[in-house]
């Protein structure tokens, strides 16, 4: 039993020391690990919040690429010229941008008049809204998220620290503080080393959103008067 016992007990201290080398190795492990258990929940919100981000950078920056001033000035050449054939080819393009959709639907209704083209356009860009902006203001609630995560795993630091020194003697209280204290900062400093970036890709996004609704607005604006000066003319 003692031999077995002991065997065990060999065990428990290879495991501990392979954990503590571990640590050693990896200073990310060992950073979380002396933050306390807030640090994997803001590490979990930074991984989402990235993982977010380059959803939404994709899909703004690359599916909806779009030279918005070359297509509007092409469809307006075509009107201007009288080709609305022409000009609808012109719209028929591999993207996701909304401009194209835009344009398309006040170019179906041309031969109507300029209240129904407006409307139309009007009710495309609408559409085009919630696509463009969703999910880019979850950035800043990550960003702010972390923020205040930090903040609350240092109080928790803090009374943990306080807590400790109870039932600890004149000799450990210092060590127990300074771990306790310790712990309050790592939190403090991850969750705004975490907000940081997430405010920045949440600036990213938002100007990215913004461009593309200005671009599919002065678009739409450029058509409609298009069409209205050959109306003006017939």
């Amino acid at each position: 039993m003692f031999k077995v016992g002991l065997s065990y007990g060999v065990l428990l201290l290879a495991q501990a020391g392979e954990v503590a080398a571990d640590e050693a190795q990896n200073p990310v492990l060992k950073f979380l690990s002396d933050g306390g258990e807030m640090m994997y929940v803001i590490a979990t919100v930074s991984l989402v919040g990235t993982l977010l981000f380059l959803e939404r950078a994709f899909n703004l920056y690359l599916v909806r690429r779009l030279n918005a001033r070359a297509l509007t000035a092409k469809v307006v050449d075509h009107i201007n010229h009288r080709r609305v054939r022409e000009a609808l080819d012109a719209c028929e393009i591999q993207t996701k941008h909304p401009l194209s959709r835009v344009l398309k639907a006040g170019l179906l209704r041309s031969n109507r008049r300029e209240k129904e083209i407006e409307r139309a356009m009007e009710d495309q860009m609408l559409a085009s809204i919630n696509d463009v902006t969703k999910r880019v203001d979850l950035m800043s609630l990550f960003a702010n998220v972390a923020t205040l995560l930090g903040l609350l795993g240092t109080i928790v630091g803090l009374i943990s620290a306080f807590n400790s020194l109870v039932n600890a003697s004149a000799a450990e209280k210092q060590q127990k503080l300074a771990e306790g204290i310790g712990q309050a900062m790592y939190t403090t400093a991850f969750g705004v080393s975490v907000a940081i970036p997430l405010l920045f890709f949440h600036h990213m996004l938002a100007r990215r959103s913004e461009t593309i609704l200005v671009e599919v607005e002065s678009g739409a604006t450029s058509l409609l008067v298009a069409l209205a000066g050959q109306a003006d003319q017939e």
